[in-house]
């Protein structure tokens, strides 16, 4: 019997339609406000902008795009980052990685106002959120436990295998994976590219999430019947006969989802509720700016 499909385009569509009901009803009071900022003219990056701003049009957020020659410098860019720290109609702060080689992405990142970093990644929201505070929770890693709540996969005593330990995604949801919250309460292994025995690992594992960005790394006689398989990684492998990139995430998902009881698909996965996660924390930020949270 074949898995359950987690669709995360029709999760994201779902909270997307609270989200702009939220916003409507806000509109009095707030109107949530989001800028991106993208240095050069990286295909792949002006593709994620646009489909961000696309997104928060449609759910009837302030949005506004600031696009910079690649040889802008490092200090023209941390201004800019000040004045929309400054601007009251501006609540969420998205500097598009990556950033040109002689700009100092830790620095720009940084130079964010934690109180608008709805990407989640200032070190003080990852502080806060390893503290189990209120914060901006990364996009991804709130994608991965949305996807999970709303799919009503019991997260609480299970045991749950993350495989790769980026800071955007593997750190981040097994620390919230640890925590007593809603998609939360489990006993976590987090495994990486030095694990002695990953196969003993992912074979014990109710809840499997994958973040290496290895395709297809994951086979079938790896886990276990029964396991919730939730693939973040999203791989080119090739080209469609229409010249479409062709994607692969890090599960083999034919074979696997034959054992799983559930599992995401890439596409149409955890990609979808990234961009979702981010309009949810702008919500947030400007409830939070107006005194409403």
């Amino acid at each position: 019997m074949s898995a359950k499909i987690i669709s995360g385009t029709e999760t994201a569509k779902a909270i997307k339609e609270e989200l702009k009901k939220e916003v409507a009803a806000l509109a009095d009071k707030v109107v949530p406000g989001l800028v991106t900022i993208l240095v050069g003219e990286d295909p792949a990056s002006q593709s994620y902008v646009a489909a961000k701003n696309k997104t928060a049009h449609a759910l009837g957020i302030h949005s506004e795009q600031k696009t910079l020659d690649a040889e802008t410098s490092e200090e023209d860019l941390l201004a800019l980052v000040e004045k929309y720290n400054n601007d009251e109609k501006i609540h969420g702060i998205l500097v598009q990685l990556p950033l040109p080689k002689h700009i100092d992405e830790a620095k720009v990142l940084n130079a964010i106002n934690p109180d608008k970093d709805v990407d989640g990644f200032h070190p003080v929201n990852v502080g806060r959120m390893v503290l189990g505070e209120q914060c901006f929770l990364p996009c991804t890693p709130h994608g991965v436990l949305e996807l999970l709540a709303r799919s009503g996969v019991e997260t609480s005593g299970a045991e749950v295998v993350v495989v790769g330990r980026s800071n955007i995604v593997g750190k981040p949801v097994a620390n919230l994976m640890l925590q007593k919250r809603e998609a939360g309460n489990a006993t976590v292994t987090l495994c990486h590219t030095r694990t002695k025995d990953m196969d003993f690992h992912t074979k014990r594992a109710d809840i499997l999430i994958v973040a290496a960005g290895v395709a297809n790394m994951i086979k079938a006689d790896q886990v276990k019947e029964g396991v919730v398989v939730i693939d973040v990684g999203v791989n080119r492998i090739g080209v469609t006969e229409s010249g479409k990139a062709k994607l692969a995430g890090d599960v083999e998902f034919e074979s696997v989802k034959e054992k799983a009881a559930a599992i995401t698909p890439v596409p149409g996965g955890v990609g979808p509720m990234t961009i979702t996660m981010l309009m949810k924390n702008t919500v947030q930020s400007a409830k939070q700016f107006a005194g409403l949270a």
